[in-house]
């Protein structure tokens, strides 16, 4: 018999009783917080090839949170990754039953389009969530399904680039697309020409090779200097370096690029070509907690053995690295929050759903976690992630800086640096090499007189060359001259809207400068931009000086005109008479011819008519005569008459003067009327200048110029039948010199240029 003592029997309940809510206490907290829980991936990627990068991410995210112990301290995270290939869907619905059937909280995976959609299917029928970190076409509304993605909105992104294409004042743009999805993905810019003024132009890179050569070349023969490209970083890569190749990768080009991925790519042999290029990042670079991450990340990928050149940097993170990391967290975060979730085996054939699918996608589309692509948040309806910000980065002399920063409520917002930074001309254009065009027009450009063979810029002198000279030694760039083809100046055609001469070799940047006497008018300014002009003068009349006669026997009477001449002689006929009859009536022009005999009865008169002639002719040549008039009235008559002559004489001597030494024009030309209105001169201005131009358009303002125009069209037309109007087109300046020279004095060139 066995005496039990009751302090043994008190002690023995008690240590049970412990025991007991001990183990109670470690079994509810192992349904609350599972120890282990399994995530499944599936990734594309070639067979047998390297792992891709969003597989490599999916590793380091799940290592990073099992290292730290802080985001999930009690629960250790492991992985199943199944591999498929590209545009397998079939095998991507078998890998995920397969991953169903082990057990998973969740599915990552795969990014392919049609592969994602398989997946998905599975995915939504036994109510486990499907997380995407690529953009993929929805064929179907995402209403209340298991599908969450973290690549941003493309609607958004489409708006961004709308944005940027307003910022940027573009008037035309080229859209290049990858394959049929992007015009899906920029349905918002691809509106646009009907809400706003824009014309848009979209072409296709080539499918089934990477050689864009003949697009580009289509492009630049097109003069499409803003582009928008579609396409993923390793097809941007190339594409920049084909356009490096074919030139197109100077300042009169601009480039978007729709990538996510261009702050990664190797840029090193573009930052000194000139070239705009513009794109955007969603990785939060400037975060110091992030960039510790991507450290971690590129020491890791720069020790594993080196992959394929993709045109990445070396040891770079891609946004779809960035966004796998993000992803795993996002759901980490959610099995966090969840107080009781245990993973069951699902079988794809018995279509029986997770019991605790609902309530861990609502926790999922719940979650909210400031990742390497900033704050992540999903729309609980659908699943996609529409709140982000995006950085605007900008190919600079540095490499891509960061130029603004989008987000879908502010909208773009370029940094204040940005808006008020005006570029220093002089270091824009040290070192340059700048194409230079120019036409012969002296004394601005001129070949030079030498008797030795000259090349290059040695060719040529003139004010425009030393110019030019001038302003390449302050600022430090070098030119090559090149005349322009055509021979012109640049004048718009009416009915193509075309431009010629050195304004189109501008416009179709085959020159980078034109030096020279170019009018600067209301259209040009339209299309090109001119400096402060060197000279400021307005249309003249060029034409040839009339050739010096040997004066003839009665040049004596040119100072005068014969209607001058005529009414001298009149007036001296008049008060020759009107003297002799006044010296008649008068008394005391009579006198005794003999004094000494006072009581003579004869009388004479000295004013008789030869007499009364002979007094006006001696008046008139300034020699005087014996005859002097004795009465009152006779003087009156005889000192108008001498007032009369010192005018004339005077005027004749000043204009004998003038005439002997100076030739004047017959008919001289004031104003446009005079111009309009004579028939004998005839006129004449250079083909396609400025001066041609201002004569077709001016007429709305003057009448007088229309009809000028007309007539000089008409004398440049092969069929005219207008005799007056002969060779009057040139087609530069010293052709017109030349030819008004070898003309007659009859014809008269207007010259602006």
């Amino acid at each position: 018999m066995k005496i039990t003592s009751p302090l043994i029997s008190k002690a023995r309940f008690r240590c049970t009783v412990r025991l007991l809510l001990l183990l109670l206490l470690c079994v509810g907290y192992s349904r609350g917080m599972p120890h282990v829980l399994r995530f499944g991936g599936i990734f594309e990627s070639i067979e047998s090839g390297p792992s891709g990068a969003e597989e490599l991410a999916f590793k380091f995210a799940l290592n990073t949170i099992n290292r730290n112990r802080t985001l999930l301290p009690n629960t250790t995270l492991t992985y199943d990754i199944q591999r498929i290939n590209i545009y397998d869907s079939f095998e991507a619905s078998r890998k995920a039953c397969d991953q169903l059937s082990l057990g998973v909280a969740a599915i990552f995976g795969p990014s392919h389009s049609s592969s994602a959609n398989a997946v998905q299917s599975i995915c939504n029928a036994l109510g486990v969530p499907h997380i995407q970190t690529k953009w993929k076409h929805q064929v179907s509304d995402n209403r209340d399904s298991f599908y969450v993605s973290l690549y941003p909105d493309f609607s958004s992104l489409s708006r961004a680039i709308l944005d940027l294409v307003h910022f940027f004042k573009w008037k035309t743009v080229t859209v290049v697309y990858d394959d049929s999805t992007g015009l899906i993905r920029l349905q918002e810019l691809i509106k646009a020409p009907s809400r706003y003024n824009i014309r848009l132009k979209i072409r296709q890179l080539p499918v089934d090779t990477k050689d864009a050569k003949p697009l580009l070349k289509e492009m630049k023969r097109g003069k499409e200097f803003h582009v928008i490209f579609d396409c993923g970083h390793e097809m941007a890569a190339g594409i920049l370096k084909q356009a490096l190749a074919m030139g197109m990768m100077t300042e009169y080009y601009h480039y978007i690029f729709t990538t996510l991925d261009l702050f990664a790519l190797d840029v090193e042999a573009y930052r000194y070509s000139g070239v705009n290029m513009t794109g955007f990042r969603i990785l939060n670079t400037e975060n110091s907690q992030v960039a510790s991450i991507i450290e971690k990340w590129s020491m890791e990928r720069l020790q594993a053995p080196p992959k394929p050149d993709s045109g990445l940097l070396d040891g770079f993170m891609t946004t779809d690295a960035a966004l796998m990391y993000d992803a795993v967290h996002v759901v980490a975060v959610a099995v966090q929050q969840s107080q009781q979730i245990t993973v069951s085996s699902l079988q794809c054939n018995r279509h029986k759903p997770w019991r605790f699918g609902n309530r861990f996608m609502a926790l999922i589309k719940e979650a909210h976690w400031d990742g390497l692509t900033g704050r992540i948040t999903f729309n609980r309806t659908n699943g996609l992630r529409t709140d982000f910000d995006l950085d605007v980065i900008s190919l600079k002399e540095d490499g891509l800086e960061k130029i603004g920063t989008w987000d879908p409520p502010s909208g773009l917002n370029m940094t204040d640096h940005q808006k008020g930074k005006t570029s220093n001309v002089t270091d824009s254009l040290a070192n340059r090499s700048l194409v230079v065009s120019t036409i012969l027009v002296e004394p601005y450009v001129m070949f030079k007189k030498s008797d030795k063979p000259l090349y290059g810029n040695d060719r040529f002198e003139g004010y425009c060359i030393d110019l030019l000279r001038e302003l390449a030694s302050i600022l430090g760039f070098t030119y090559e001259l090149r005349l322009v083809e055509d021979g012109r100046y640049g004048a718009q055609d009416e009915t193509t809207g075309q431009w010629n001469g050195m304004v189109k070799e501008l416009i179709d940047h085959k020159a980078d400068l034109a030096v020279a006497p170019l009018a600067i008018t209301y259209v040009r300014e339209k299309v090109i931009d001119f400096s402060k002009p060197f000279m400021t003068l307005g249309i003249s009349i060029l034409y040839r000086k009339p050739n010096g006669t040997n004066p003839g026997v009665f040049s004596f009477l040119n100072p005068l005109s014969p209607d001058i001449w005529m009414y001298i002689l009149l007036a001296y006929l008049g008060v020759s008479c009107v003297l002799f009859v006044i010296a008649r009536f008068s008394p005391y022009e009579w006198y005794n011819p003999h004094p000494c005999n006072p009581d003579s009865d004869v009388v004479e008169n000295n004013f008789t008519l030869l007499n009364s002639f002979w007094f006006g002719v001696g008046a008139l040549m300034q020699q005087g005569s014996e005859l002097m008039p004795k009465a009152l009235s006779t003087r009156i008559v005889g000192g108008i008459w001498w007032f009369f002559t010192l005018i004339i004489i005077s005027s004749y001597t000043a204009n004998l003067a003038a005439f002997l030494t100076v030739e004047r024009m017959e008919s001289p030309i004031d104003s446009a009327d005079d111009l309009a209105k004579q028939t004998r001169i005839e006129y004449g201005v250079v083909e396609e200048g400025s001066t041609m131009t201002f004569f077709k358009v001016g007429h709305i303002r003057h009448g007088a110029l229309l009809s000028i125009y007309q007539s000089i069209h008409l004398s440049a037309s092969p069929s005219s039948n207008h005799s007056m109007y002969l060779s009057i087109y040139c087609t530069r300046i010293h052709q017109s010199v030349d030819q008004i020279i070898q003309c007659c004095t009859t014809k008269g060139h207007m010259v602006r240029e």
